[in-house]
């Protein structure tokens, strides 16, 4: 029986195959590379009291460039965890993105006005239209965000205050076995609280990590006393040992008016045989006496849309009869180019027997956009991610911005905000040897404060929330305490 420590808290570092050297070439090669305008960005970005029209200008890029992953090799890991849960499994730091688990969760606020937009709907069916472009639009940012965040500390926090977009968020690590992130945000003209409990379960099987999302969501109106929560899709990576890394989400979402008693439920579908349903979310809107009111379509890499229900069925009775025309042909098609590949293979490798499970899964090809029925009503739209996004770990221009500091920040931030996290920010400038021996200092340091409180027999005390009961659900949910804003930081701990 594997101890809590032995178990939960595996070596870090490089201990991969092409890993155990330092970064100090790497390195190098990054502080050459330029990110697309990095230097007019730069000068921008670190200009802590620019203004424009009176609002805050925040950060278009990041200080570094990322580097390639392809130097590095993760099989001598995960080949031994097939099955195993990941969050119980230290990976090697070159496999991160440079943001905590904490701030991808404030990646939930990038399309604000969503909310703003419901808050302002006197139709009750119309914000829950709203709410489900709010809860697709969530998800949203993981296309093609192959990086994994840092795993948050115990009693880490981060905050984030967007005057020009109307909310404040804070966040908390509020459990470490099992790893548990609550989050609590607010309207500033005191409109709406969001909030809820995320306890991802990660999985490795073989040549894909799924991620099983746990925890409900929770968001409230509050001057129509409303109140609606769901949780989110499942999440699959891909190709993480050979091939091009890609991305799915799927699972059923299911969207509660515990005020009306109305329910969306989005089916964001696997990608199919011939990769036709990739990315594809399908559902509707139903109200108490589950009569279909709406029906939704689109793509959580696009856009959504709604629909009356009668148009959607005719329009989808005549693409049947087309569809299926189609889908013969392509079924032809497919099996005489598996026919040509396998012979060709045969003959170049007469004398290889190679495993199934040593090809990679190929990405799809993506299918064609959306197709709009006619009378059909636009939710949301993904907007355009900065031109030099692929050199910035694929993040959004809101996901940039998380992790910048100024010196008004400094004032003010609690000392266990993730801005100050020493190997985030050492990853974020490049420099790879520092955020890799900073991330083993941490860890260190947390396993250290929990072997004393066992010797102490001293319980873990949370900041900022506490457990208790989903007032909706009546699950388990994490509540915020409240408090945070009023900056009291002086019982916080020491966890960098």
């Amino acid at each position: 029986m594997h101890s809590e420590e032995e178990f939960y808290d595996a070596v870090t570092g490089f201990d991969s195959d092409n890993s155990s050297g330092d970064f100090s070439d790497l390195n190098h090669k990054v502080s050459d590379m330029t990110l697309t305008d990095n230097k007019s960005n730069m000068s921008e970005d670190h200009n802590e009291h620019a203004q424009e029209n009176g609002i805050k200008k925040h950060r278009t890029s990041l200080p570094a460039p990322m580097f390639s992953r392809s130097d590095f090799s993760i099989w001598s890991i995960l080949k031994k965890c097939i099955g195993l849960e990941l969050s119980k499994i230290t990976m090697p730091i070159a496999f991160n993105e440079p943001m905590s688990f904490l701030q991808r969760i404030t990646e939930y606020m990038e399309h604000i006005y969503l909310i703003n937009k419901a808050c302002s709907l006197s139709d009750p069916v119309a914000r829950m239209q709203t709410v489900a472009a709010f809860a697709v639009s969530a998800v949203a940012s993981q296309w093609e965000r192959t990086g994994k965040p840092f795993n948050p500390l115990l009693g880490e926090t981060y905050e984030l205050t967007r005057e020009d977009l109307g909310f404040r968020f804070i966040s908390e690590q509020v459990s470490h076995h099992p790893p548990v992130s609550a989050f609590y945000s607010e309207g500033l003209n005191k409109d709406f609280v969001f909030h809820g409990s995320i306890y991802p379960k990660l999985k490795f099987w073989g040549k894909s990590v799924e991620a099983e999302p746990r925890g409900t969501i929770t968001l409230e109106f509050l001057k129509y006393n409303e109140a609606f929560t769901w949780t989110n899709p499942t999440c699959c990576v891909h190709n993480v040992i050979i091939g091009k890394l890609w991305i799915e989400q799927y699972g059923t979402v299911e969207i509660v008016n515990h005020s009306t008693g109305d329910k969306c439920v989005l089916n964001f579908k696997p990608c199919g045989l011939f990769g036709k349903e990739l990315h594809r979310v399908e559902g509707y809107i139903q109200d108490k006496s589950k009569k279909k009111l709406f029906m939704i379509y689109g793509k959580w890499t696009e856009c959504l849309w709604c629909v009356d229900p009668a148009t959607y069925e005719t329009y989808k009775k005549s693409d049947k009869k087309y569809g299926e025309q189609k889908r013969t042909k392509q079924v032809t098609s497919v099996l005489w180019k598996r026919r040509t590949v396998r012979c060709t293979k045969e003959e170049k490798n007469d004398d290889v027997v190679k495993s199934e499970n040593d090809e990679a899964d190929d990405m799809p090809e993506i299918q064609e956009t959306v197709h709009v029925i006619p009378g059909s009503k636009l939710l949301w739209r993904i907007p355009m991610r900065p031109p030099n996004s692929s050199q910035m770990y694929n993040f959004t221009s809101f996901a940039v911005t998380l992790n910048e500091l100024d010196k008004e920040m400094e004032t003010v931030l609690a000392p266990t905000d993730c801005r100050w996290r020493p190997d985030i920010r050492g990853m974020e400038n490049g420099d790879m040897d520092l955020a890799s021996k900073e991330k083993e200092r941490l860890e260190e340091k947390q396993r250290a404060a929990r072997r004393e409180r066992a010797k102490t027999q001293e319980e873990w005390r949370t900041r900022w929330f506490s457990q208790g009961t989903n007032p909706y659900t009546g699950t388990s949910d994490w509540l915020y305490s409240g408090g945070y804003f009023d900056r009291d930081f002086s019982d916080c701990p020491d966890i960098y």
